[in-house]
């Protein structure tokens, strides 16, 4: 039987919108981030079955399969294909699960699944444009206008019953945590030095070390005149690129690999697409049911910060320890680069899941349209 597992994991810093990776071409950021991954691993890569990209807003500098435009950028041979994947934000987290769906199956050996978003150079909302992705069935059933997150992460802190303060606190922790792993040196084995014009970058920009409860309550909502859901309790807006590179344990043994992890259990599920943030409910229950494991089974939890509503909202639902949700900082503190956030979040959840001896960690993303994907790894 084949199985999937990570035998490298390597991102590139998270800049800030208009910030320190905001005069670099995706495309080369990507292929940056791929050079670096194959270094890590001692690869040539030639052998480099595919690379499956994630990417949300393909339309300008992040258009023409930006996948195949990294691979070339990044001077590999131009035997190696490339393809771009959009399940929204998950779409990185998609490209693992069709990495390691591919290798199970015999199609591929050696694969790299990844993703990118240069939300300073194009915004979110530009593969849109001025005429609408949603047709009159569509409207009908749903509605007119594209679905609004903010207002679904207003609904979700309604239902859930949670105030402006517990969002607030959550997204401060959120800052400590991510200083305290930037302090510890914890992100330093899986982040890539990209070079800019300006210069080399190698630390993740938006964290706020001295983020605190008072300039957070200062802030409006944007969202709704009387709600609870800001920019300091939501993700950030940046850029960013992340890469995996998924085999067998067999061919990892023989290369002399050590895999990080072994992808367990991969699932993705519909959800309502008006809220569209509550999805990594039902994907984690699914996730679990699958994989036959229980939540108490999983030391780490790592549940997107698009809004911290999203995070607490999947807590309470599930009872999890809190010190094991996001336990290094998430999207409110580290930033959301649209289509690279899901390797993101899982490069660093398999390099914590290493650090700490932790068996079982579980990633899962909300996504724009009402979906989520969920991800079981296994330390190995």
């Amino acid at each position: 039987m084949r199985d999937a597992v990570v035998v490298a994991a390597v991102r590139s810093p998270v800049g800030r919108r208009a910030g320190v990776l905001s005069t670099v071409h995706p495309a080369d950021l990507s292929a940056q981030v791929l050079s670096a991954l194959v270094t890590d691993a001692g690869l040539d890569p030639v052998e480099v079955d595919d690379v499956i990209w994630g990417c949300v807003s393909q339309v300008g500098e992040q258009t023409f399969d930006i996948a195949r435009t990294a691979v070339l950028s990044a001077g590999w041979p131009e035997s190696v294909p490339g393809t771009t994947v959009d399940r929204q934000c998950g779409s990185s987290q998609q490209a693992i699960h069709f990495a390691a769906a591919g290798v199970v199956a015999g199609h591929y050996d050696l694969v790299v699944a990844g993703g990118v978003e240069s939300m300073s150079r194009i915004p979110m909302g530009s593969a849109v444009g001025d005429r609408s992705p949603l047709g009159e069935l569509y409207t009908k059933r749903y509605g007119d206008g594209m679905p609004n997150q903010g207002l679904g992460a207003e609904q979700i802190a309604r239902e859930w019953s949670l105030d402006r303060a517990v969002l607030d606190a959550y997204a401060q922790r959120s800052h400590q945590r991510a200083a305290a792993a930037v302090a510890a040196g914890s992100f330093a084995g899986q982040i890539a030095a990209i070079e800019t014009p300006d210069g080399t970058v190698t630390v993740d920009e938006g964290v706020r070390a001295d983020c605190s409860l008072d300039t957070l309550a200062g802030l409006r909502t944007p969202f709704l005149a009387d709600g609870v859901v800001s920019a300091g309790n939501s993700s950030q807006i940046s850029d960013g690129s992340a890469a995996l590179l998924i085999t067998t344990s067999e061919i990892a043994a023989t290369r002399g690999w050590k895999p990080l992890a072994r992808i367990h259990t991969a699932v993705v599920v519909g959800s309502e697409p008006n809220v569209m943030l509550t999805g990594p409910i039902p994907a984690t229950a699914k996730a679990l049911a699958r994989s036959g494991l229980g939540l108490a089974d999983i030391g780490a939890f790592e549940v997107n910060e698009a809004f911290a509503s999203v995070p607490l909202a999947w807590q309470a639902t599930y009872d999890a320890p809190i010190e094991s949700l996001n336990p290094v900082g998430g999207a409110i503190a580290l930033g959301h680069p649209l289509g690279g956030s899901g390797a993101r979040l899982a490069t660093t959840l398999v390099h914590h899941m290493r650090d700490r001896g932790i068996r079982y960690g579980l990633q899962t993303m909300c996504e724009g349209g009402g979906q989520a994907n969920a991800t079981i790894f296994e330390r190995v």
